[in-house]
């Protein structure tokens, strides 16, 4: 692979110009936040349910901080994925969220501002690759910026991708009875955890440098449960947001990978071709045949939705009262059908920031059930101080 090219030249002419936004024709429902933490797999009361919302510091329903994704056509990539690459794909490497405080509501509209920020190519064993950062600030109707996503997509030639595709990796593990009903069990700790916090404080007070928070587990995922987490993201449906014109071909994916997906004008003619579900780049996700294409083994999570993961599950463990300010999220493999999720994190530090806010600083790690990493980062969290 070390012969190989990849000719990024074309995204130079694109950087620090924003690009083209695709806006929400309605205002955001409470279904459209009820419809997301399900498929995320994130079930806090605070986000589905009305009785229990009412009593929280809001008085109602809110969305959870990984939220505004939901509303962007390209789930955060579109500042990341500009500019031709010949024959290339592309895979979510990373986040990075900066959240300031403004929270979202049903009857909110959101908008995303993209600017593209930089890439550099290096050496993978995928050959020469592109890493391609851009921005995402997200606001609400009143201008107020909720959200700031730095995404990085790593973008690479698909063929080579395919060619590095373990065929020991087509099968999905098998579980036994037994070993499902003690997931189960794994996976209601986290959620009881939930339960015991309550609408109450986790004092920055009681957290010391070398705490663990409690392990959270999902899965087995299978390609119901993608197809699920994909159906979450408004840009999904037909007719919820005003399309941007895309050319995927333009902007270099494969024949058999570009189709329709997002495209204003088919959406009105043959929508089956536009969802990205079934024809698109995103195809690969639920159809192994196409996995198999772009270097996956099997049917594949989304990268947006392990982004959400990581901050679910630190707004989870900080509660109502407390927010998670700063994440940094590497993704080094993907959600696989057939696997689970393990996450876990340490408390690497306590501080008190420039802006007077006391801060729990932790490690993160996601994992599959092999111990294959999936995905690793640091993140702030504001905890609330006990007054003296």
């Amino acid at each position: 692979m070390t012969d190989l090219v990849l000719d990024c030249s074309d995204i130079d002419q694109y950087l620090g110009k924003p690009v083209e936004s695709s806006p929400i024709r309605e205002p955001l429902g409470n279904n459209d936040i009820r419809r997301w933490v399900q498929a995320m797999h994130y079930p806090n009361l605070l986000h589905y349910d009305p009785a229990y919302a009412a009593d929280s510091r809001w008085g109602k329903l809110v969305a959870p901080q990984s939220f505004p994704i939901v509303m962007d056509e390209s789930h955060g990539t579109a500042g990341a994925c500009v500019g031709c690459i010949p024959n290339s794909h592309l895979l979510f490497a990373g986040d990075e969220f900066w959240h300031y405080g403004p929270r979202v509501f049903g009857g909110d509209v959101l908008t995303n501002e993209r600017i593209p920020y930089d890439y550099v190519v290096k050496e993978t064993g995928l050959g020469p690759t592109c890493f391609q950062r851009g921005d995402n600030f997200y606001r609400n109707q009143n201008g107020e910026l909720i959200a700031k996503q730095r995404s990085t997509a790593l973008r690479y030639n698909a063929a080579a991708g395919g060619a590095t595709v373990n065929p020991d990796g087509f099968d999905e593990p098998e579980w036994s009875d037994d070993e499902l009903a003690h997931l189960e069990e794994r996976k209601f700790a986290w959620i009881k955890m939930l339960h015991d916090l309550g609408h109450g404080e986790r004092w920055w007070d009681d957290i010391k440098v070398g705490d663990h928070l409690p392990e959270r587990v999902f899965g087995p995922h299978t390609v119901a449960s993608f197809t699920t987490e994909w159906r979450s993201y408004l840009f999904t449906i037909w007719g919820t947001i005003n399309r941007r014109q895309i050319d995927m071909t333009a902007l270099g994916f494969t024949e058999e990978m570009a189709g329709h997906e997002n495209d204003p004008v088919m959406e009105r003619i043959n929508p089956e071709l536009t969802d990205g579900a079934y024809i698109g780049p995103s195809r690969g996700h639920l159809f192994p045949k196409y996995a198999r294409k772009i270097g996956m083994p099997r049917a594949y999570g989304y990268g947006a939705s392990m982004g959400a993961w990581v901050t679910d599950y630190l707004a989870g463990w900080a509660g109502e009262h407390g927010m998670v300010v700063h994440s940094i999220a590497n993704y080094r493999g993907p959600a696989l059908s057939g696997d689970i999720t393990i996450q876990t994190a340490e408390v690497v530090d306590k501080l008190i920031d420039e802006k007077g806010r006391h801060i729990v600083q932790v490690g993160h790690l996601m994992q599959n059930q092999k111990g294959v990493k999936m995905c690793l980062g640091t993140a702030e969290i504001a905890l609330p101080k006990r007054v003296e």
